[in-house]
């Protein structure tokens, strides 16, 4: 089985790609998903960030306020750490079994912190979707209601797309629309199912 790592930055278009490989018929596993179900009310992880952070950053029913829990990390490199410390060692471990439980040829991590998280490590080969600065602040702008400020903030708190660039294997610029990406992707897969 060839396992590859699919990354990029907010806005770039990561999750579109998701997508389409799923639509395609491609097994992909979702970090986010994976956050979210470790996260649920009442869960060990749940009640280790309330520990770690205090009881405000839950919901009155128990739930984790996901928006809470972010602008007390957002600017806090110290707490983001110590989030990523409690997340980031039960998300990896549900992904190794997941990962044991798969039968394709081909399989997709979508790991938006791939190279943040060492998570690249569990991938055969590395890609990176990739939009400029401007795309991003545009798109982020549109999608989420932010203003400008709002949204370079949020795009300045990742690691920089440059940096993902020159650590990936593969890469797709997606500055266009989703018929440039739909080709992007097949052009992609051709070259995977190649090597």
């Amino acid at each position: 089985m060839k396992i590859i790592g699919l990354t990029g930055g907010i806005a770039t278009g990561k999750s579109t790609v998701a997508k389409m490989l799923t639509n395609r018929g491609y097994e992909v596993i979702d970090a986010d998903e994976i956050v979210h179900k470790l996260q649920a009310k009442k869960s060990p992880l749940l009640k280790e960030i309330s520990k770690a952070f205090g009881s405000t950053v839950l919901n009155e029913n128990g739930s984790l306020n996901r928006e809470k829990l972010g602008q007390m990390i957002f600017n806090d490199e110290k707490k983001r750490s110590l989030l990523d410390s409690i997340v980031h060692p039960a998300v990896r471990a549900e992904f190794e079994r997941k990962i044991q439980l798969v039968q394709s040829d081909i399989l997709f991590l979508d790991v938006p912190l791939l190279f943040e998280s060492g998570f690249d490590d569990l991938a055969d080969v590395t890609l990176v979707i990739n939009a400029s600065v401007e795309v991003q602040l545009e798109r982020l702008m549109l999608r989420n209601g932010l203003s400008h400020q709002e949204a370079r903030a949020r795009i300045d708190a990742q690691m920089p797309m440059s940096q993902k660039v020159k650590l990936a294997d593969f890469v797709i610029d997606n500055d266009g629309d989703l018929a440039e990406l739909e080709v992007c992707v097949e052009k992609f897969l051709g070259e995977i199912k190649l090597k």
